[in-house]
C-alpha cells in the first residue's frame, strides 16, 4: 500500500547462554520466557495485545553469545515498542507460579529437541567438540539445570545477563534517529549493574558421540576446530564452506549427492563465535552408507585444502554476498546485524566494505585456512540412528587423520 512503512527495533545483550556455568545451564533462554510472562505493569497478554493492536509483532531469541529482543511494526510504533522492550529487559515480574509453568513448557521443548533426530544429531557433535564447556552444552539446558531457578537466583541471573555494559539498541526502517536517541535514553538511560564475566576461552576437544534409535535414516554432523568471527580468516572460512557444501554446485553436493548417491541431504555451515569457530558438515543418509559418506565428505575436505579453482571461488563469493545483502532487505535483519557488529567490532560495518573484504580473500587464503583447520588433527562426530551408521561417526576422523 502506498504510504505503508515499517521498522524494526531490537535489543540486544551481548550474552547467553555461554556466560552460564553447569549449574545454570540453560537459564538464559528460561528466563528469554520469563519476562515474557509480565513485566512492568503488563500482564503476558497485555504485553502481546498492545503490541498486535498496532500491527506490530514482538519475539525473542537466546544464542550462546546473545540475547536479542526484537518488535516489528508499522511507522509509528517506535515509543511503544521501546517501553514494551525496556520492561520485558529491565522490569519483568517473575511470579513462582509462571516460572513453574515455564520450567514445564521449556521441559517439553527439550524433550521435543531429544526427539528430533536432526535437532538432537547438531547437540551430539556440539558436546563433543567442547566437551565439558558452556558450548558444548545445550542452549535449552537440561531438565535439571532448569528446575534448579526460583524467582530471587533468576532475577539476579537477569540483571547480570542484562547488564548495561553490552546493551545495544538498534531500529531500521521508518525510524527518526532523534526519536530513537530520545527514547532510549528515556527508556534504557537509568540502567545500572554490573554483568557477569566474560566466558573462558573456548577449546575445541573433538571427538565422536553416537546414538542408537530404529530410525529410517541416519544423522550425522561432523565438525572441525577454525576461526572466530573477528579473525581477518573470517570470510575465507564463510568461502570455504560454501564451496565446500553450501549449495546444489558445491562439491559435497556433486560428488555425494549427485554422482555416488550417498546422501538424500548434505551440505556444509560455519559457525563462528567470538573467539573460536567450526566448520560443519551435515547429512542424512541410509545407514548402510553412513561410513563411507563420512570418508567422501573427509576427501572433499581435504581435497579443498589442497586447492580450490578460480571459478568455484568467484561463484561462492557471489553467492555468500548475495545471501548477505538480500538479508538486509528486511528492516529486522538490518537492525539485527547492525547490533552484533557494534557488539563484535564497536561500529557497524558498511555493505561495500564487506563486499571488499569478500572479494579481497584468495585461492591462497582458502589454500592456507585449510591446511590450519586439518593441522590441529581434531574433529568432532556425531551420528544418531540405525546401530549400522554408528561407525561413521569415527570414520571421518580416520579418513582425514589415519
Amino acid at each position: 500500500m502506498p504510504g505503508l512503512e515499517t521498522l524494526a527495533l531490537s535489543v540486544v545483550a551481548g550474552r547467553g547462554a555461554r556466560s552460564e556455568d553447569e549449574e545454570r545451564s540453560g537459564w538464559s533462554h528460561l528466563l528469554e520466557h520469563m519476562v515474557f510472562k509480565g513485566a512492568g505493569n503488563r500482564s503476558a497478554r497485555d504485553i502481546v495485545e498492545v503490541i498486535e493492536a498496532q500491527g506490530g509483532q514482538i519475539n525473542a531469541a537466546t544464542g550462546y553469545e546473545r540475547t536479542s529482543f526484537q518488535v516489528r511494526a508499522l511507522k509509528g510504533g517506535l515509543d511503544l515498542g521501546s517501553a514494551v522492550l525496556a520492561d520485558l529487559v529491565q522490569r519483568p515480574t517473575m511470579d513462582a507460579g509462571d516460572l513453574a509453568r515455564e520450567v514445564q513448557v521449556v521441559g517439553q521443548e527439550i524433550a521435543e529437541a531429544a526427539d528430533t533426530p536432526d535437532d538432537h544429531v547438531f547437540e551430539m557433535a556440539q558436546d563433543a567438540a567442547f566437551a565439558g564447556q558452556p558450548l558444548g552444552r545445550p542452549i535449552l539446558g537440561t531438565d535439571a539445570s532448569i528446575a534448579r531457578a526460583d524467582p530471587a537466583r533468576l532475577s539476579a541471573w537477569r540483571a547480570q545477563l542484562y547488564a548495561p555494559d553490552t546493551l545495544v539498541i538498534s531500529a531500521s526502517g521508518a525510524v527518526d534517529e532523534d526519536e530513537l536517541l530520545a527514547l532510549a535514553e528515556r527508556d534504557f538511560g537509568a540502567a545500572s549493574g554490573a554483568g557477569v564475566q566474560n566466558p573462558s576461552p573456548a577449546a575445541f576437544e573433538g571427538g565422536a558421540r553416537k546414538l542408537a534409535k530404529p530410525l529410517e535414516q541416519a544423522n550425522l554432523v561432523f565438525l572441525l576446530p577454525t576461526v572466530g568471527v573477528r579473525d581477518p580468516a573470517y570470510f575465507a572460512l564463510r568461502l570455504f564452506a560454501e564451496i565446500l557444501g553450501g549449495g546444489m554446485a558445491s562439491r559435497l553436493f556433486q560428488e555425494a549427492r549427485e554422482k555416488r548417491g550417498l546422501a538424500y541431504a548434505v551440505d556444509a555451515y560455519s559457525e563462528t563465535y567470538a573467539d573460536t569457530g567450526v566448520l560443519g558438515i551435515f547429512a542424512g543418509c541410509a545407514a548402510k552408507d553412513a561410513a563411507e559418506l563420512a570418508r567422501v565428505a573427509a576427501g572433499e575436505v581435504k581435497g579443498m585444502a589442497g586447492g580450490v579453482s578460480e571459478p568455484e571461488l568467484a561463484r561462492a563469493k557471489a553467492q555468500l554476498k548475495a545471501s548477505m545483502f538480500m538479508a538486509r532487505e528486511q528492516p529486522l535483519s538490518r537492525a539485527e546485524q547492525a547490533a552484533v557488529q557494534v557488539l563484535l567490532f564497536d561500529r557497524t560495518l558498511p555493505p561495500a566494505e564487506l563486499a571488499e573484504q569478500i572479494d579481497a580473500v584468495s585461492q591462497a587464503d582458502l589454500e592456507a585456512l585449510g591446511a590450519q583447520m586439518l593441522a590441529q588433527r581434531r574433529s568432532a562426530g556425531s551420528v544418531l540412528g540405525p546401530k549400522a551408521a554408528l561407525k561413521g561417526a569415527e570414520a571421518f576422523q580416520a579418513a582425514l587423520f589415519g
